[in-house]
Parts: structure tokens; sequence; C-alpha cells
């Protein structure tokens, strides 16, 4: 079989909805991470649970929301709940197993930011918020992040701390009395990163086709640590491009009408 060409970020999108498992409950941001999770459920995870922070449960979108708000995702869901019951029941109760999100800024412990860029009196630039990331990252069994990959978006300091992630690593996520595991894996469109065991700071692990380690060192904010037994991401199956793609396609036109 013939290799499709494709794009960095459509490998990214696709190595991101390997990450979530058949049967998972999965709390998902609008966005990147809403791709590759509607590409997941349409692949290899068809009973992928999809909550969306505006109280839909099981919601199986033809094409990608716009906001949590999007008609699609209510019409589509098989239960239409109250945020405070999203946030209650199934997430501070321990019944989200994966929490997708995506942010303006990282740094190198998985702290988020997506407040503000600039000062928090005069910004440069004022970004959407917190929304209900605090919470996903807090109580989540276990968090997915997704975002390009580049100085302005790896940092060495946070313009604002809206999520944490491992704070200031070690031990520290687990002084703060967060339930969840934390970012297990951060994947952009160079490769993907991992928090070390013990001191939690991201580490490459995996690079795309065609990326090398000093491209990634070269968009990151800080000195980047890199694994010893640095793996290649795989090429992504055909079919799973054509879904991708169809997807995306289906999108574009319905926004367009």
């Amino acid at each position: 079989m013939l290799e499709m060409q494709y794009t960095n970020d459509e490998l990214m999108a696709v190595e991101a909805a390997r990450a979530l498992r058949d049967g998972d409950v999965c709390f998902v941001g609008i966005g990147l991470p809403s791709t590759a999770a509607n590409l997941a459920r349409l692949t290899h995870a068809p009973n992928l649970v999809l909550i969306y922070e505006s109280g839909t449960i099981g919601t199986k979108p033809a094409v990608l929301p716009l906001s949590i708000g999007d008609g699609e995702l209510a019409e589509t869901a098989d239960a239409v709940v109250s945020v405070p019951e999203i946030f209650a029941y199934w997430l501070q109760g321990g019944r989200v197993d994966v929490g997708f999100l995506g942010a303006a800024q990282i740094d190198r412990f998985g702290n988020l930011n997506t407040t503000v860029i600039g000062s928090y009196e005069s910004p440069r630039t004022r970004l959407p918020g917190a929304g209900g990331a605090p919470e996903i990252a807090a109580s989540a069994k276990e968090v997915l992040l997704i975002l390009k990959q580049d100085r302005r978006t790896f940092v060495e300091r946070l313009d604002f701390l809206t999520t944490p992630g491992y704070l200031s690593g070690g031990d520290s996520r687990a002084r703060s009395g967060a339930t969840g595991a934390g970012p297990v894996r951060v994947i952009t469109d160079l490769g993907v990163l991992e928090p070390d065991p013990e001191s939690k700071e991201l580490t490459l692990t995996q690079i795309h086709p065609g990326v090398d380690v000093e491209r990634v060192r070269a968009a990151t904010g800080w000195p980047l640590a890199v694994a010893q037994d640095l793996r290649v991401t795989p090429s992504p199956p055909p079919q799973t491009l054509s879904v991708l793609r169809d997807l995306k396609a289906r999108t574009a036109a319905a926004h367009r009408n």
C-alpha cells in the first residue's frame, strides 16, 4: 500500500487520537483536543464517551463544534445534564478517565496559560481564560495535552498560571491535593513529551518523521531533556488520514454555510 503524504499538523492529530482508548470517558476541550478526540471516535475507539463542558455526555458530532455551546453537541449527545452535574458528579466524582486540553503557553512542568499574554494588568493579548481546565487538570485520572510547539508556546516562564500541571515539579502536585495523575503526554507538531517519573519535567520521548532533536530544542524555551531511547512516530494509516480530512472538509462546509 502506498503511503499517503501528510502534514505534521495531521500527524499531530492522528498521534493524539492514538492516545485515547476505546471505552474511555474523555472530557474534551474545543479546538485541537476536539479534533483528535472525534478522530479517535471515528476510527479505533467507537465507544469513546465524549463529554464537553456545556453538559453534553456521549456526544457524536458529525462536524467539529465551534464552541462548547454549539448545538451539534447537544443534538448528538446521549444525554445533556447541568454544568454543576458534569463537574461535581462526573469529574470530581472520579468518573472521567482522560482530560484532553490545549493551551496558549506551557512550561517544563506541564503548567498551562490560557488567560493572558503579557502582564495581567496590561496584557498584549487577552485569551479565553480558564473555563473548566483547572478542574479537569486536577481531577481527571490523567491529562493529555495537544499544542503546536514553538518558543512562544513552550516557555521558560508562563505569563499567567491558569491550569496547574506538576507545579514546581517533584512531588509538588501530589502535595497540592490534586486527585488526578496530571499530564501524561504532550503531543505537538514536532513530537511527544512525557514527564520524567521523578522530577516531572517534560522530556522528549518521541519525534515525528523528518524532525530532528535540534529542531525540537530550537522550538522550546527551556533546555529540553531528551530520552535516551527516543522513538520515531509511526506514519498515520491512510484510512485514518482520509477520515481526518473528511471530518475537516465537512466541518469547513458546515461552518461556511
